[in-house]
């Protein structure tokens, strides 16, 4: 079983009486409720989350993209990906994604999910999502009905681009180019692995099954409705003839835990709160428009996650309803692992990706609830599926093998992580302090502040 830490990066500082005051969380939320300073604060405490969590051995970390937002601060997941490939070791770094019908030209993408797979020793997931109406259509302009054959065009540029050797000419219908050269190519041959997130539209799953990649499901609505979908999916692949191998499929789910039921309802409930009232807040002209959805997916009846009366509805739940009816799996240990063998074997899904920060959820409940995750639960999931095989993750080169971090001269000519080391904490961890990925030293929730970054690279552990 593979598992995987989520990022959305949310704003966090959103007022209390926000859905009162504003229409949408998406699109034209006022730029007046941003502010830089905690900008700067949001951007580095999610990269310590996400570094920690490659040093507590989650198999991958999770970054998106998102637009005119406060839902989720990343309009370029590569800069953040980037971030990353310095600092995290073992981790997948799963990029989902870079939405292809945004770039123009979309050759762009190959160029820089190559740098990534580079820079980081082949452990990049390129991600490809066709991309919310949101970011799409009204973040960026994209006709809707127009949105897919241009997400076509440039997945097949993009794959030729990486696929074939020597230059070549692209004359589409969206993009034309005398000369498609790629310099650099990824460190993964033919290409890093594709999954493609999705978040309800039926003939993604054909699209996915037939090209051999991953479906990745991204529901906030919890598995026990997730599953109606991904029963849709598997009947796809059962009706191709396709070996129905659980690591071609991926879901997100909210998660929490805490030392008992009740401590977890205590740690987090207001910020699964905060989430589903605020950060899903989304009006519904902007999330279904005329030609989004195609019409195979409209005869099957399949309600979008953002509609006017399914936002009303999950904001009346309480905590209850929303662990109850697997929003959000929920509790203390040992209820989170048998809720979550229920969740994989229900969905029949290998690749699962886990959202342990939600909301306004600050930094050292995050790391206590990333920590008891890994601790705790994680362990407790790893013989799941054992009789497949996983064709659809990094296989770059091994730890022992990677160009690791070099140290960085201080002014009288030593290496910081000589002459520094009492100072910052050096312990043999990648911050240098009790900060989070600093390893065993760490304990469950602390607050401690940020360490120096110039310390020497430490020893890592290997690859699991």
């Amino acid at each position: 079983m593979k598992l995987h830490w989520f990022h959305l990066a949310p704003w966090q500082n959103l007022p209390s009486d926000f859905t009162e005051r504003y229409r949408s969380v998406w699109v034209d939320v006022p730029s007046k409720l941003w502010d830089p300073v905690e900008g700067h604060r949001h951007y580095n405490e999610y990269l310590d989350e996400l570094e920690f969590a490659d040093q507590l051995g989650f198999d991958g970390i999770c970054v998106n993209e998102h637009h005119q937002n406060a839902y989720g601060l990343m309009p370029s997941p590569n800069l953040m990906a980037a971030a990353l490939t310095r600092r995290t070791t073992n981790a997948a770094i799963v990029v989902l994604g870079n939405s292809i019908a945004l770039y123009n030209p979309p050759v762009r993408i190959a160029e820089e999910f190559a740098m990534l797979d580079c820079m980081s020793g082949g452990r990049l997931v390129a991600g490809f999502p066709v991309g919310t109406p949101m970011d799409t259509c009204f973040g960026y302009g994209q006709v809707p009905a127009t949105l897919r054959e241009k997400y076509d065009e440039g997945y097949e540029l993009i794959m030729r681009s990486w696929t074939e050797p020597e230059p070549f000419a692209f004359n589409g219908k969206f993009t034309q180019l005398r000369y498609v050269n790629l310099w650099p190519r990824p460190l993964q041959q033919p290409h890093p692995p594709i999954w493609v997130p999705g978040g309800g539209s039926i003939e993604t799953w054909e699209w996915v099954a037939k090209r051999n990649h991953v479906y990745c499901y991204l529901s906030y609505s919890g598995y026990k409705r997730g599953k109606a979908l991904l029963d849709g999916y598997w009947e796809t692949i059962d009706r191709l003839g396709i070996e129905p191998n659980p690591y071609r499929a991926g879901f997100l789910q909210l998660i929490a835990v805490s030392e008992t039921d009740a401590q977890a309802e205590a740690d987090y409930a207001e910020h699964a709160k905060y989430f589903y009232d605020n950060c899903l807040h989304i009006y519904e002209g902007f999330a279904d428009p005329p030609g989004y959805r195609t019409m195979p997916t409209l005869k099957r009846g399949l309600v979008g996650q953002h509609g006017k009366q399914v936002t009303a509805a999950r904001k009346a739940l309480t905590w209850s309803e929303l662990v109850d009816q697997g929003y959000v799996v929920a509790g203390g240990p040992e209820s989170v692992r048998q809720q979550l063998r229920e969740v994989i074997k229900t969905l029949n899904v290998g690749q699962l990706m886990v959202l342990l920060q939600f909301g306004n959820m600050p930094k050292h409940k995050a790391l206590k609830n990333t920590e008891l995750f890994a601790r705790e639960v994680m362990p407790a999931l790893r013989d799941i599926w054992s009789e497949w095989e996983d064709h659809w993750n990094p296989t770059g080169v091994p730890a022992g093998k990677r160009v690791e971090p070099a140290a960085l001269p201080s002014a009288n000519g030593h290496a910081n992580g000589a002459t520094n080391g009492a100072t910052n904490g050096a312990s043999g961890g990648t911050h240098g302090s009790a900060n989070g990925p600093a390893g065993a030293a760490t304990s469950i929730g602390d607050e401690s502040g940020r360490s120096a970054r110039g310390t020497a690279s430490p020893a890592r552990e290997t690859d699991r």
